[in-house]
């Protein structure tokens, strides 16, 4: 797997900061959270959770057709959003009651889909 570190830090950058547009916001807080005298967000999924859960999604899909890809994302944006309710009962996450999960399901796929077409745009000299 070529180049995965530019990817990565696209991953992590984009994840900061939806994290702190969407606290920005309101639309959700962090309670539990390390540092929180500095940090508005919980600065540990987006540096540490989101770069493993993405080493492994493009180790996966580089191996899968369109259509598997498009499924594989799916089920992940969907698994994010069961994620996120099990987070809200753990006090790590609380979102505003006008906030639907289905959402997340929806960024979470474009989220996904970008992360594969970056990582695919940035080796193109590798190929």
């Amino acid at each position: 797997m070529r180049n995965l570190i530019p990817t990565l830090l696209f991953a992590s950058l984009i994840g900061t900061y939806l994290d702190l547009f969407f606290t920005g916001v309101g639309l959700y807080t962090f309670p539990k959270r390390p540092f929180p005298e500095l940090f508005s967000i919980n600065i540990f999924f987006p540096l540490v959770g989101l770069p493993c859960l993405i080493i492994l999604y493009l180790y996966i899909i580089r191996y899968l057709s369109k259509w598997r890809k498009a499924g594989l994302i799916m089920l992940l944006s969907l698994l994010m959003a069961v994620f996120e309710r099990y987070s809200e009962t753990l006090g790590f996450l609380d979102h505003t009651n006008s906030w639907k999960h289905i959402y997340s399901v929806f960024g979470y796929s474009l989220y996904f889909a970008v992360i594969d077409y970056f990582y695919r745009w940035s080796n193109k000299s590798y190929e």
